[in-house]
């Protein structure tokens, strides 16, 4: 099934999507990967506020190329999810409502998922020149001395992705496979 959706996150838009289904976001969505990841669990585990709210909202995890003349982003692919699977459940339970990488996750990102009714996506690895025409505007919002690695907040119209794990636990990594297997 195809969805065109609206971040920050809905609920009864989450509650609406399954594994396999195709889906283009619009509005905005916030970019942070490892550095940016380790950071804010400092700040949360030293009692601070973190530097963009999470609630309902979504995390890319990407780090853009340089932009080229006349674009507000370089190249945009996703990065392997499971690099920030040890910071995520506690993303989730602040507030965190999806994820957009590639790549399997952990069970605890799983567990984290189904308890917050939360959706994993993935968008299409080596497709970063074409995920970046979907990037309207980006901004640094944080950490701009992790260059490629700063948390920025990002415009994004009509961005494609596909949900790997829905708000159930269904896992598409799996499925797909069984299915193939048969």
């Amino acid at each position: 099934m195809e969805h065109h959706i609206k971040a920050p996150l809905l609920k009864e838009d989450i509650d609406n999507l399954k594994a396999g289904d195709m889906v283009y976001i619009t509005g905005t969505i916030y970019v942070a990967r490892d550095a940016a990841h380790k950071r804010m669990d400092e700040l949360l585990k030293a009692g601070k506020e973190l530097p963009m709210d999470l609630k309902d909202n979504i995390i890319y995890y990407m780090g853009p190329s340089p932009a080229r003349d006349g674009r507000v982003i370089g190249s945009a692919g996703p990065t392997t999810a499971s690099r920030m699977d040890k910071y995520t459940p506690q993303l989730l339970d602040l507030g965190l409502k999806g994820m957009i990488g590639k790549g399997k996750r952990s069970p605890e990102v799983k567990e984290a998922i189904i308890r917050n009714g939360c959706v994993y996506f993935a968008a299409v690895g080596g497709a970063g020149a074409i995920l970046s025409k979907a990037i309207k505007k980006s901004e640094i919002v944080a950490y701009e001395d992790l260059g490629a690695e700063a948390i920025l907040r990002l415009e994004v119209e009509e961005f494609p992705v596909i949900v790997v794990i829905d708000k159930t636990g269904e896992d598409l990594y799996i499925t797909a496979a069984e299915k193939y297997a048969k």
